[in-house]
């Protein structure tokens, strides 16, 4: 004799698939943000250690490290994405490593 199932039993398998596929989007999504906000941050942690090395070769080359961002762009290779990153640059003293940080430019 054939086992009678409840009527709620083909609403349910007809909603499995669609659920489903939602969770494993939604999963995809997730990861992808997550991936995406771990790439930010090294991208934050390089430019500001390519900031850091930059002033330190001007040191050991000069004496001195670079007045401004602009200088250490200019004559020591280092690259600002204005678009992407907002960098403060503090000089104390001539014989003092710049205060340097680096933030995203969030518009």
């Amino acid at each position: 004799m054939r086992e009678k199932r409840h009527p709620w039993w083909n609403l349910l398998k007809g909603l499995l698939l669609p659920v489903g596929a939602a969770a494993v989007l939604l999963f995809f999504a997730s990861a992808l943000d997550t991936l995406d906000s771990g790439r930010d941050a090294e991208g934050l942690r390089q430019l500001e250690e390519a900031l850091r090395r930059g002033g330190a070769a001007c040191y050991a080359a000069e004496g001195i490290y670079p007045q401004d961002l602009e200088y250490l762009e200019e004559h020591y290779g280092v690259q600002v994405d204005g678009d992407r990153y907002v960098v403060h640059y503090e000089i104390f003293a001539q014989n003092l490593m710049p205060d340097i940080t680096v933030l995203e430019n969030k518009p």
